[in-house]
């Protein structure tokens, strides 16, 4: 049975933890001033994003990153910006007509390979990506919610049939999406045990302990591909939205919630 569990202690002093406070601050600066976005999500996972594109751990000149979960672009955006593919200039245009950085994102926005809108899909092409070029990673960013959609299942035995050990899976474990509870909607139960039976290999960590995330990127695989399910919070960071599911998405946020949103934040730093 191929599977890790790790639970280890928060670790508050991680050189990350300052620059992801800072990447949640200027994702709330956006959505506040674009006037509405996906918060919720973007909060959760971008602990996850961060980990990627600022542990060392992958080469993304060589290495893909898809984000299948489309909606959790300010997350993405913000990221981007820090690490230079765009002037963060570019961060106050979300969402509005004409600019790159739009609702969903888009392969238009410099250092983003796949479109993505449609749950579900992304997977698919991280496979193909994963397949065409097994000399580097391919790293998928999937959320919970969306294994709810059927395309998942046939790319997660495309994965392992053609052992694509090159490719991760993370999954932003955030117990969520727009309607409620994933449990309640449609209850995914032991999703690693599903992963597992289907031939990949597991970790479950904690998706914002930095230490756990960099042990599971490290994980190196010839045969299977790999699955981290990153357990969050919705909303990470600001205490009215955590763990709920009506700041899935945000619009128009009031200037007192978004000073509420602003104090807490700036705590962190």
């Amino acid at each position: 049975m191929h599977y890790t569990y790790l639970m280890l202690s928060f670790n508050k002093d991680h050189p990350l933890d300052q620059l992801s406070s800072e990447l949640r601050l200027d994702l709330l600066e956006i959505i506040y001033q674009s006037g509405g976005g996906h918060i919720g999500g973007s909060l959760s996972s971008i602990d996850l994003m961060t980990s990627v594109y600022f542990s060392q751990i992958f080469d993304l000149k060589k290495d893909h990153f898809i984000l299948s979960a489309g909606h959790l672009c300010t997350a993405l955006y913000v990221v981007l910006a820090k690490a230079g593919y765009f002037s963060p200039k570019l961060l106050p245009s979300y969402s509005s007509f004409g600019s790159l950085l739009q609702g969903h994102v888009s392969a238009q926005v410099p250092g983003v390979e796949y479109s993505s809108g449609s749950l579900g899909q992304g997977l698919s092409f991280a496979c193909g990506l994963a397949l065409g070029d097994r000399d580097n990673k391919t790293i998928c960013l999937t959320s919970d919610g969306e294994h709810q959609e059927g395309q998942i299942w046939e790319a997660v035995m495309f994965a392992k049939k053609y052992q694509l050990g090159n490719l991760i899976n993370i999954v932003d474990f955030n117990g969520y999406q727009i309607d409620g509870a994933v449990k309640d909607i449609m209850p995914l139960n032991d999703l690693a045990a599903k992963y597992i039976s289907f031939g990949w290999s597991v970790t479950t960590v904690d998706g914002h302990d930095f230490n756990q995330i960099f042990k599971a990127l490290k994980k190196e695989s010839v045969l299977y591909p790999h699955c981290i399910i990153a357990k969050t919070t919705l909303g990470k960071g600001i205490s009215y939205m955590e763990n709920n599911y009506n700041y899935h998405d945000v619009k128009n946020l009031s200037p007192d919630l978004y000073n509420q949103a602003l104090v807490q934040l700036r705590s962190k730093l």
